[in-house]
């Protein structure tokens, strides 16, 4: 597993596991966002991964529609062929080159919290 720079407490990481959760059920259909975007609103931007494992180990992921989350190039997960059909199915478009065309598809939620104003936020001072 990849060594972070900025290490997460086991409550860190069942905040950010939880707000993964929270953002992934909020992405609208016929859209998409990436594991960068996500691991940023979550407060943990430089942990677009543990995104990707959070959404692969995490049984509540299972009903959550996880296959509109795709890399910052547009590429579906590997090993998941599923992926596209379900995108399609939904009107998301692809590109020649077999990647979501992102300049039509994707989510960009209006608000977004950093590191530090989850914090005051989670420790009521805000």
């Amino acid at each position: 597993m990849k060594d972070y720079p900025d290490k997460m407490t086991a409550e860190q990481a069942r905040t950010f596991r939880d707000d993964v959760l929270n953002i992934v059920s909020q992405i609208p259909c016929g859209k998409v966002t990436t594991y960068g975007h996500i691991a940023a609103l979550a407060g943990w931007a430089s942990h677009s991964r543990m995104v990707g494992r959070t959404l692969r180990y995490t049984p509540e992921a299972r009903s959550l529609p996880c296959h509109r989350v795709v890399n910052i190039a547009g590429r579906t997960a590997p090993g998941w062929s599923r992926q596209r059909t379900l995108l399609e199915e939904e009107g998301v478009s692809f590109k020649s080159n077999g990647r979501v065309d992102m300049q039509k598809h994707l989510w960009e939620p209006l608000m977004t919290l950093t590191k530090d104003e989850k914090t005051e936020t989670n420790d009521g001072t805000n």
